[in-house]
């Protein structure tokens, strides 16, 4: 046990990166690519994380620390910087979630992914994703998180980016990048903020110092909302949220592993990590950020044509249900979310990217249809997730979301106001999720198929595909997470995943008010059944009428579409949201690109040029003064030496009767003239 705790979590977090450099520098000399190593590895890991888990189960929470730096006091009171890791609840779920899934896309891709050019450096950028995402779950660092929170942005970068030879990928990843880079300068701000005032890094430390009251009032707000700005980004949320749907010009199996159940669940994870430090105000904003993201995007997933662009609005969606349930303190159903998310939501994509392959690279569902037949094991896995992700009971998901629901009950009920809007909005959320999930299950697998090439060379996935799908169908099933089919409160998960009292407990905000742990169980307890049975109406009327529109066909839904023709495009074109930022932010960035252009071109550089025109000019006239006066000087008095010297070379003649007839002439001349005068 010991051994576990202190050990075995270095050692889950070296092993993908052991498979990344292997993979990297020997992957050629490795046959197939090294891929059956990249699997095994993930598997072996999984195994460790689980050991993790059942440790953690009896073991409480564990944390090591190393001294990183010591700078001699040069800061003030944060002369050493600490590092470690950490095992607590979260720490432990989240290892067995990213082992899982990764190593579940792992044995997906040795089939999916055959053939392709770049086969060893796909697998070795999975290993390097999965260690930059086990690097943030373990740290007990805010400043090593955001160093892995970078790594893992740098993965998806190259993961969404994968075939870069072609534009759209090549477009999606510096999307992804530079939005996330937005999120992330808010993340950093905040974390400058904690130091300057706590003078710390280590969660531990940070909290102690929020108690001790060192972080306080407008600054401690500003903090946890500036923190959340990384959620915002990571996770996809409003207004950060239009990389996502982007991202799916990356492989499918890196859609399960990265944008469904990984990656932006780092956001979430992240504000579960804080929780206990947000403010009242901090709480109101993620809550209403958290709401408004899953009602947009799940309006947008109505109304899509590409079975992965509905899968990602769907994650979308769900995010904001899982940010929006740690706003209103519902700490626990939000985490719970996130893992039963990770599990059915990385089924639906794994799904789709078997359709997709059997469908010979088709991924509008428009010419789709049918596939039940000839996929059988897709369709009811498939039809698993569906009925998880649409909160059907007897699933993973119908725990978590009615968990959320009720939550958004008990905190409109005792704040009143504005807040009823959390748990309407939550609830049409409800409904929508189960419409536009049956919708896609209705048009993919029911009916007949629209193209009938496709559908008679199509045929099921071989077993490397369809076994991570059964796996992942299996755990949405409620058992693993409860014995109770309409309750989650008395299974091992919220057991383990307890809600933590808030260092705050108490205190007011403009909005929200904190409840004392008690005192929430007590509000949630009276929402419980309200909310079930409003969840169960609406999921079903959803569920209805997406079969009276696309199964039985009471509706003519063209015609419903062009009757509504504006709010139909409103949702197809994604509310226009990438139209909004390329007329403000993309424009402005690009204005002041112009502008800086010019700046640089006409009065930088024309200072420049203007000044070696001076010189030149000046130059010019001082070349000519060098040559008329200057040189006209020196070579007069050269030419004058050198006419004495063609003179006196006459004189120079090197015969002595010459001398002597000079000197005669000479004393000759000097008789006469000394005579005359």
């Amino acid at each position: 046990m010991e051994f576990a705790l202190q050990k075995l979590p270095v050692i889950v977090l070296l092993i993908p990166m052991f498979s990344f450099l292997v993979l990297a520098f020997f992957g050629n000399k490795i046959p197939r690519g090294g891929d059956w190593l990249a699997t095994t590895l993930l598997f072996i890991n999984l195994a460790f994380s689980g050991f993790i888990l059942f440790a953690f189960g009896t073991a409480g929470r564990y944390e090591m620390n190393v001294e990183w730096m010591d700078l001699g006091g040069a800061i003030p009171g944060a002369a050493k910087f600490l590092a470690g890791f950490q095992i607590d609840a979260l720490t432990a779920v989240m290892l067995v979630v990213v082992n899982a899934i990764s190593a579940f896309v792992h044995l997906y891709s040795v089939k999916y992914m055959e053939g392709d050019a770049k086969y060893k450096k796909y697998f070795s950028y999975l290993g390097l994703f999965t260690f930059s995402m086990l690097g943030l779950v373990l740290t007990n660092s805010i400043l090593l998180m955001y160093v892995f929170w970078e790594l893992v942005g740098l993965s998806s970068y190259l993961l969404i980016g994968f075939w870069y030879e072609n534009k759209a990928p090549q477009e999606a990843a510096k999307k992804a990048f530079i939005v996330n880079r937005i999120g992330d300068s808010g993340f950093l701000l905040g974390i400058l903020i904690i130091f300057l005032t706590i003078g710390a890094f280590t969660f531990t430390d940070i909290f102690a110092g929020v108690q001790a009251g060192k972080l306080t009032g407008g600054t401690l707000t500003a903090a946890g909302i500036l923190l959340f700005c990384g959620a915002v980004g990571k996770s996809a949320q409003f207004p950060l949220h239009v990389w996502l749907p982007d991202a799916m010009e990356g492989p499918t199996p890196v859609s399960a592993l990265i944008h469904a159940a990984t990656m932006v669940a780092a956001g979430v994870y992240l504000v579960a990590r804080i929780f206990v430090m947000l403010s009242a105000d901090a709480l109101t904003v993620i809550t209403f950020i958290g709401v408004i993201t899953a009602f947009i995007s799940a309006t947008i997933a109505l109304t899509q044509n590409d079975i992965k662009k509905v899968l990602a609005y769907s994650t979308i969606s769900q995010l904001g249900y899982m940010i929006m349930a740690i706003g209103v303190g519902a700490y626990s159903y939000g985490f719970f979310h996130l893992v039963t998310h990770a599990f059915f939501k990385a089924c639906l994509f794994l799904t789709a990217g078997s359709v997709i392959v059997g469908m010979h690279h088709v991924q509008d569902i428009r010419e789709m249809g049918g596939l039940r037949k000839k996929m059988p094991i897709t369709f009811y896995t498939f039809l698993m997730a569906t009925l998880a992700i649409s909160g059907v009971p007897l699933t993973s998901g119908f725990l978590s979301k009615d968990a959320i629901l009720a939550s958004t009950l008990a905190f409109a009920g005792v704040n009143g106001g504005i807040t009823i809007i959390v748990p309407i909005l939550a609830f049409g959320v409800a409904g929508l999720t189960a419409f536009y999930m049956f919708r896609l299950l209705i048009i993919t697998f029911l009916g007949q198929p629209k193209n009938q090439e496709k559908f008679d060379h199509c045929h099921e996935s071989p077993a490397q595909m369809t076994i991570p799908l059964i796996f992942l169908a299996v755990l949405s099933f409620f058992a693993f997470f409860s014995l109770n089919p309409f309750s989650a409160d008395s299974g091992w998960f919220l057991n383990m995943v307890s809600m933590p009292e808030s260092i705050l407990a108490g205190t007011k905000g403009a909005i929200y008010h904190i409840l004392p742990l008690e005192e929430f169980k007590e509000h949630l307890h009276h929402a419980h059944y309200t909310a079930m049975i409003l969840s169960l109406a609406i999921s079903g009327i959803g569920i209805l009428t997406a079969f009276v529109f696309y199964y039985w066909k009471k509706v003519n839904v063209d015609k419903l579409a062009e009757s509504i023709k504006p709010l139909y495009n409103f949702s197809l074109n994604k509310w226009y949201f990438d139209e909004l930022y390329d007329k403000t932010a993309v424009a402005f960035t690009m204005g002041i690109s112009r502008l800086s252009a010019w700046i640089d071109n006409k009065i930088v550089d024309g200072i420049v040029n203007g000044a070696a025109t001076v010189t030149r000019g000046f130059s010019k006239y001082t070349g000519l003064f060098d040559n008329i006066f200057v040189d006209g000087l020196v070579n007069l008095t050269g030419g004058i030496v050198g006419a004495f010297g063609l003179l006196f070379r006459k004189f120079q003649t090197g015969k002595i009767q010459t001398y002597i007839a000079f000197l005669v002439f000479g004393i000759l001349i000097l008789y006469f003239v000394f005579r005359v005068f």
